[in-house]
């Protein structure tokens, strides 16, 4: 069988605050393989963001204490957190949770996108730097590809923005996308459109992705496999179709009788 992508062991995460040490997260493990979608879900402060920044070691040095394991391919990041560096981007790339605030305002969509083209070619043209920016921007679905190259976030739509971010995100051609919340600050058609396109990517490329979110609906439409997250801990993982038609822990019981469901529609005269 093919290695996993991504094999998470045991993972603690301690975070020092003012008011002492918290344990963020609490022994999870997991692994995501090629081409399946792998969903952490849970209410806020659950610590399934918190998860995914430490398995990225984007966690603040100093302030965050992680133990256990977490291997790319292999590779422990956790016994070698400098070994996480070439790693990013090439093997594992993250989609931040809100596109409004994740680029630089001062810098054009180009810009950035460049910046992340360069990680996997090396130093480009300018010429082919920009065919390469455009091309993934067409594959994100962005209308007028070559008018955005030179446009600025603010000029953009949050919809358009969450495309920006998933194409710098494939630039360096990972095989692994780190998706932190990609829609919760999209309107619902706009969210359809985007777990669209994620899900075309990874039938066409094989990526593998690691979802992180509070939507069951979401998580229903795209997972494999689900981990129910709670204070720091998974309460319950399993196949898509068993937590969300048979859940067996109290907790995924309740966050599914939560989800607004349409009542049936009364008439009046």
């Amino acid at each position: 069988m093919t290695a996993p992508l991504l094999e998470v062991e045991d993972l603690q995460i301690e975070l020092i605050t003012h008011a002492g040490v918290v344990r963020a997260v609490d022994g999870v493990s997991f692994s995501v393989g090629r081409g399946e979608t792998v969903t952490l879900i849970g209410e806020s402060g659950s610590g399934k963001s918190t998860t995914a920044m430490g398995v990225l070691r984007l966690l603040p040095e100093g302030l965050a204490v992680l133990s256990g394991s977490v291997r790319f391919e292999g590779v422990d990041v956790v016994a070698d957190p400098a070994a996480v560096v070439p790693l990013r981007g090439r093997v594992a790339a993250l989609i931040p949770q809100d596109p409004m605030t994740a680029l630089s305002p001062v810098h054009t969509i180009g810009a950035q996108l460049g910046d992340a083209l360069r990680l996997r070619h090396g130093k480009l043209s300018r010429a082919e730097l920009r065919r390469r920016g455009v091309a993934l921007l067409e594959q994100v679905h962005i209308r007028q590809p070559e008018t955005r190259w030179d446009a600025y976030p603010h000029q953009l739509s949050g919809g358009m923005l969450q495309r920006v971010l998933i194409a710098t995100a494939l630039a360096a051609e990972p095989a692994l996308l780190v998706a932190d919340e990609p829609t919760s600050a999209l309107d619902v058609t706009v969210q359809a459109d985007i777990l669209d396109l994620l899900l075309d990517l990874q039938e066409r490329t094989g990526i593998g992705i690691l979802m992180i979110t509070h939507d069951l609906g979401v998580a229903r439409l795209v997972s494999d496999r689900i981990h129910v997250m709670r204070a720091g801990r998974f309460v319950e993982s399993g196949e898509v179709e068993q937590i969300i038609d048979s859940p067996s822990d109290p907790y995924t019981r309740e966050l599914l009788a939560a989800v607004p469901r349409l009542g049936a529609l009364e008439v009046t005269s």
